[in-house]
């Protein structure tokens, strides 16, 4: 990859506390609606580490997008000529707006204005962990990704992400033909950086069309024409998700266009061990907080899916970070 291809990152951010966001939100909210839990908006105070990490560990970002419904961290320097806010209504339809789901907010993403043809996306719970040069996402201008299929896993009370899983691979499904896709990407689909992630793959080789793919909460590297390619084709999935105000079973994801760019080969293998999720535990966090301490992931999820995380363990994690991260970034008033 050449040193002069700019490569953006998109982060999106939310805070569920902000009574204007509570007071909107509670306009719109149905009598019976899936996959809205309050703990998808909370916001931990977690998000200032996550500029201080980009500036310790990706200084050569080009520009970063701030995706947010209107709201500006009362602590973001604004002035800083890399970072950039877009509210929803600068790159969504009208139609659409307001929205409160985030599969609205992320396949839309390719309309922000002046956004580069490479680009990185992060939730805000996602922190790079480590020091990354440009091909940690990027090489020979095609997005690094680990492929690996996988078995389609239902889980839980409410199976609503995997519903959406089949919606999305339903789609994949359509314009793909899986054993054409592995002949002609089959070093890509089984390559050694995997490890032992190819055995998911191997297992499901003999089945003529794909089931579902790993998917891990990390960063995602994606090229926008790869938007613009899957919108064109795929406009009334699309077009219905992002007329949802909530989280719906009918939905898409953004893991359309990744798995678009796993069967064109619009990517590059990079290895599994680049970054992990893990779920913030209510009694021992131990194993996160260790990764930090260590950067043994370049990219790591801090993932806040529980209900009533105790106070203590996230201090735990803040103080990790701050240690980790003590000093103020330019992206900091």
């Amino acid at each position: 990859m050449r040193n002069n291809e700019k490569i953006d990152f998109v982060v999106t951010w939310v805070d569920g506390s902000d009574p204007k966001l509570i007071e909107e939100k509670s306009k719109y909210i149905p009598e019976e609606k899936i996959g809205d839990s309050s703990n998808r908006y909370r916001e931990l105070g977690l998000f200032k580490y996550w500029f201080r990490a980009v500036e310790q560990n990706a200084p050569w970002v080009n520009k970063i997008y701030l995706v947010t419904n209107g709201q500006i961290p009362e602590w973001l320097n604004v002035n800083n000529p890399k970072v950039k806010v877009v509210s929803h209504k600068e790159y969504i339809a009208e139609e659409y707006l307001p929205t409160f789901n985030s599969h609205t907010i992320e396949l839309n993403l390719h309309k922000i204005k002046g956004l580069s043809e490479h680009f990185v996306y992060f939730n805000d719970d996602i922190f790079l962990n480590a020091k990354t040069t440009e091909k940690d996402f990027f090489k020979n201008n095609l997005p690094c990704d680990e492929y690996a299929e996988n078995a389609l896993m239902p889980k839980g009370g409410n199976s609503q992400f995997a519903k959406i899983n089949v919606n999305t691979v339903y789609q994949i499904n359509k314009h793909f033909n899986k054993r054409k896709a592995f002949k002609k990407n089959f070093f890509k689909y089984l390559n050694i950086k995997y490890g032992i992630d190819n055995l998911r793959t191997i297992t499901l080789a003999p089945y003529p069309e794909y089931s579902a793919f790993k998917n891990s909460h990390i960063c995602n590297s994606y090229l926008k024409s790869t938007f613009k390619e899957v919108w064109k084709n795929n406009s009334e999935i699309l077009k219905t998700t992002s007329s949802h105000k909530f989280r719906s079973s009918e939905d898409t994801n953004q893991y359309i266009f990744k798995y678009w760019q796993y069967c064109t080969g619009n990517f590059t293998p990079r290895s599994s061990k680049f970054g992990k999720g893990y779920e913030i535990d209510n009694k021992n966090n131990t194993q996160l907080i260790n990764d930090i301490k260590q950067s043994k992931h370049k990219c790591i999820c801090i993932n806040d899916s529980q209900d009533n995380i105790s106070e203590k363990q996230i201090l735990l994690i803040v103080e990790a970070l701050n240690e980790k991260y003590p000093n103020k970034s330019s992206y900091e008033k």
